[in-house]
């Protein structure tokens, strides 16, 4: 179950590549506070309803009981201050759930760099977008809101995005002695931005004897 899905994050390529890798069928499905149906719908129908999505709103913090499934967040754990991003992990605890979250962001000076490239973007994408919108070229080419955002959201996700140090901190004040976490930072053989992740499952119970 991912949520903060937003339009859909990398759900469409991830779900190919674990259909072919898993041993049994998976099914995902997106949740969001204010859920995207349009992107939720595209999802679900490329997939070829391998992804699901709940159309209701979601809050990472009070998940209903009835969604049950591995918790997944993709580059927006960073949007929680540390009382609520504490919330969102206990509420998985409480429910049994195990949690993947996973930040592309960080404090670092190459991937804030990053950001001013990516804000870039645009000026090559946009008359390729559809649906084609003349707005958009007026947006992006005359007064350049669309790419000023961009590098605002991007700096501020940047210097927002929570270190392996404040993560410790923020999993040391759980309620959750059943549980056990791996976090850290991975970095692809290719050298590309080190992405920080923070993964927490209940412990297997130990057998008796």
């Amino acid at each position: 179950m991912d949520m903060c899905s937003g339009g859909g994050g990398p759900w469409l390529e991830l779900s190919r590549g674990l259909q072919r890798d898993a041993h049994s069928p998976l099914h995902i499905v997106l949740t969001d506070k204010y859920p995207n149906l349009g992107a939720f719908q595209f999802a679900a129908a490329a997939s070829e309803n391998h992804i699901g999505f709940c159309p209701d709103s979601v809050d990472a913090t009070n998940v209903p009981p009835e969604l049950k499934g591995f918790r997944t967040m993709f580059t927006s754990f960073h949007h929680f201050r540390p009382e609520k991003a504490r919330a969102v992990l206990q509420n998985a605890v409480d429910a049994g759930q195990g949690i993947g979250i996973f930040e592309v962001t960080r404090r670092a000076p190459a991937t804030i760099g990053l950001m001013f490239v990516w804000a870039l973007t645009p000026f090559a994408l946009t008359p390729w977008i559809r649906p084609f919108r003349w707005s958009r070229l007026l947006w992006t080419y005359v007064l350049p809101i669309i790419p000023m955002v961009l590098l605002c959201d991007g700096v501020v996700s940047c210097l927002r995005t929570y270190r392996p140090p404040e993560l410790r901190e923020i999993i040391a004040k759980l309620t959750a002695t059943e549980y056990q976490w791996e976090l850290g930072e991975h970095s692809t053989a290719s050298g590309g931005v080190p992405i920080t992740y923070l993964i927490g499952f209940p412990r297997a119970p130990v057998p008796a004897g």
